[in-house]
């Protein structure tokens, strides 16, 4: 794992970008570019000629779901984050604290058995704990007269910690790649590394020649405070996206990942001779330094707590020493953390592309 240090409270983001003030959108937030232990300071609509003519950008058009509801366990009041339906039917859920805030930290004592009271009459059954090495998130059965795409659509808000100001629409969670949930299924979290991008700054990377692929991960929840490798997640890689990731790698272009749920997809659908093919399933793949990356060249990723597994991740693409050194930078520049916050672009170790860029 890396030496980052602790993350200053003041270093969260608490709303987003277009928020911050008058005349901003989404694209209004810094990037940090890392080539090798080499570090440069751009704004985030500086993305275009950053990359260049035949590179390709890998995204994940998975919905965010409102998928925080509250309910009641006896007299104590929680809120249920619904993260990931099983092929049994059972959904994989974390019972969460209420504080006003957010939420701050998981219900302790949950147990099997346990029943949850949901708005609408609906109810809920723990069942058994997802993993054998904690009780953080458990499989629970709803009643059989319990709708969970319906109660989310009807009483779900998207789920929230407390390092946020307040409560947001779903629609500041939707990344402009999204695509329209089908059958109820979509990310608990947001795939947050592609929200700074607009129509308008999509449109520019088009006309400069850059190519997007898109992939689908439905990703599960996150606790703030609790660090855990990823679980198993649904994924997709379509034949036109694997066939174009292949065409890009045969070739002089450079395949960059947007956000973590897209390296894990991609990498899922890559063979030992790194040809990707389609695929589509679960994937319990943890990309490591050890295990390395077979497909992408770089990845375009938000900034991640020190315990986070993700960094493990960014280790295999760029290697410990560079994200160490860019970490040190993010954290002498002030970027912002989490969902709402800054964006680090991971790219090879070589001489830097600048054309009608502008270091701050």
């Amino acid at each position: 794992m890396t030496t980052v240090v602790r993350v200053p409270e003041e270093l969260s983001a608490r709303v987003p970008a277009e928020q911050r003030g008058p005349g901003l959108e989404r694209d209004a937030v810094r990037l940090l570019v890392s080539r090798g232990t080499a570090v440069s300071h751009h704004a985030f609509a500086e993305l275009p000629c950053l990359l260049r003519a035949g590179d390709l950008l890998v995204v994940n058009t998975s919905p965010t779901l409102a998928a925080a509801v509250d309910g009641r366990v006896g007299h104590a009041r929680v809120v249920v984050h619904f993260s990931t339906r099983g092929d049994d039917g059972r959904w994989a859920v974390e019972l969460r604290e209420p504080d006003g805030h957010g939420t701050t930290r998981a219900c302790a004592g949950t147990r099997a058995g346990s029943a949850v009271r949901l708005p609408g009459g609906g109810r809920l059954v723990l069942e058994e704990p997802l993993s054998a090495s904690g009780e953080r998130l458990w499989w629970a059965r709803a009643g059989a007269d319990t709708d969970v795409p319906g109660l989310l659509r009807e009483h779900g808000r998207p789920i929230r910690y407390s390092y946020t100001e307040r409560d947001q629409p779903l629609s500041v969670y939707q990344t402009v790649f999204a695509l329209p949930s089908a059958g109820g299924a979509g990310s608990a979290e947001m795939p947050s590394a592609a929200r700074p991008f607009t129509a308008r700054l999509v449109a520019e990377l088009v006309s400069r020649g850059v190519q997007f692929a898109p992939i689908t991960l439905h990703t599960g929840v996150s606790s703030a405070e609790v660090h855990e490798p990823p679980y198993a997640e649904r994924f997709a890689v379509p034949e036109a996206s694997a066939r174009l990731i292949n065409n890009v790698k045969a070739g002089d272009g450079r395949v960059v990942a947007v956000g973590t749920t897209a390296v894990r997809a991609v990498e899922s659908a890559a063979g030992a001779d790194g040809v990707v093919r389609a695929a589509s399933g679960w994937t319990e793949l943890v990309v490591t330094p050890e295990r390395g990356v077979r497909v992408v060249d770089g990845l375009l990723t938000g900034l991640h707590e020190p315990e986070a597994s993700h960094l493990l991740m960014l280790e295999a693409v760029a290697g410990r020493a560079a994200v160490d050194r860019s970490y040190e930078e993010a954290l002498r520049g002030l970027y912002l953390w989490h969902e709402f916050g800054d964006v680090h672009l991971i790219l090879p170790e070589e001489e830097p592309h600048t054309e009608h860029c502008f270091s701050n």
